[in-house]
């Protein structure tokens, strides 16, 4: 006893609080004289009085401790979702509970039973954070769960959000699509969609449906900042001169006028490669993608430069006669002697 009592005064306030809170939810009669020594005789404490037991749970998690928290954490979220529902402390208790269910595994049927009573009759559950724990088994069980509840109109709203999370859950990138299509035009549902096509590495389909949600909001800046995101990560995987027209106009687009400009430079070097190549056909496609970028210089707000850059290169060149005409025959006009 002498070690035990040395022990408990080693601990710091607020472990000794919850291991004492965890001991008072399965005794009534200490949870009683708990009460009366907090001089609240019969009542509940008050709901921040669940702040410190679930500091006390993450600490444990976060130290990687082998005791099991996963009841303390369930109990906590419980209560929680009785006496306040929902609200940024059970968010953050059913985090530790998923967390908790990780770190040591319960048996997956129940935590299935659980989570689809507790996400029928009360707050939400991202089912995600559970999908370690749940395994293939516990997955299978919930999915029982859900496909029920969605042929009943009562229960359905709900269970086609938890369906909607086990499908992602299974990696069916395209039933995954195919549900959040079902919402569009909802500018979520639209973002959601560019998302998980840009986590499948599917950019080109991303990019398709985002280039479709701007059209019909061209104020979704949210939306507007990931098709810059996947446009960038397309060039950088791809410095082409088309991936560089695509991405400098999604700049331009965002009034992002400076860094589109130092794309054009992709385009200058293409040109500078198809003159050195020194035949009828690639002249011709220089003077092409001369056209191309003067019609660039002026997306990007800066027409009056591509004159002196022209110029400097006829300077250059001025020897190619055969890439003069070609230049000429694409109706740019040449800088006077």
């Amino acid at each position: 006893m002498t070690d035990l009592r040395a022990y408990l005064k080693s601990l710091d306030p607020e472990t000794l609080a919850g291991l004492l809170y965890e001991q008072a939810e399965r005794d009534p009669e200490l949870r009683s004289r708990l009460e009366e020594r907090a001089g609240t005789p019969g009542r509940d404490p008050e709901p921040s009085a669940v702040g410190p037991v679930l500091d006390t749970v993450q600490r444990l998690l976060d130290s990687g401790t082998r005791a099991d928290v996963a009841p303390l954490a369930r109990r906590t979220v419980e209560r929680i979702s009785r006496d306040e529902g929902d609200g940024p402390e059970l968010r953050r208790a059913l985090g530790l509970y998923a967390r908790a269910c990780a770190a040591r595994p319960p048996d997956p049927v129940e935590l299935a039973d659980w989570l689809a009573g507790f996400a029928f009759d009360g707050p939400g559950i991202e089912l995600p954070d559970f999908a370690a724990a749940l395994g293939e088994t516990g997955l299978a069980h919930l999915r029982s769960h859900v496909d029920k509840a969605r042929r009943d109109s009562a229960t359905r709203a709900v269970a086609e959000r938890l369906h909607e999370q086990l499908v992602e859950i299974s990696g069916d990138v395209d039933g995954l699509v195919a549900i959040l299509s079902r919402q569009l035009p909802r500018m979520e549902a639209s973002l959601r969609i560019v998302r998980v096509l840009r986590a499948a590495g599917r950019t080109s389909e991303a990019i398709t449906y985002a280039a479709r949600a701007l059209k019909q909001d061209p104020a979704a800046t949210e939306l507007a900042d990931d098709v810059l995101g996947l446009q960038r990560a397309e060039f950088e995987r791809e410095p082409t001169p088309e991936r560089a027209d695509e991405l400098i106009g999604a700049l331009a687009a965002a009034g992002r006028c400076d860094e589109a400009a130092e794309l054009l430079e992709v385009h200058r070097r293409h040109v500078e490669e198809l003159i050195g190549r020194k035949t009828v056909e690639h002249y011709r496609e220089a003077a092409r993608t001369l056209r191309r970028l003067r019609t660039l210089y002026r997306t990007v707000g800066r027409p009056s430069e591509f004159a002196p850059y022209l110029a400097e290169l006829v300077a250059t060149h001025r020897r190619k006669v055969r890439l003069i005409t070609e230049i000429r025959n694409a109706r740019i006009a040449l800088p006077k002697e």
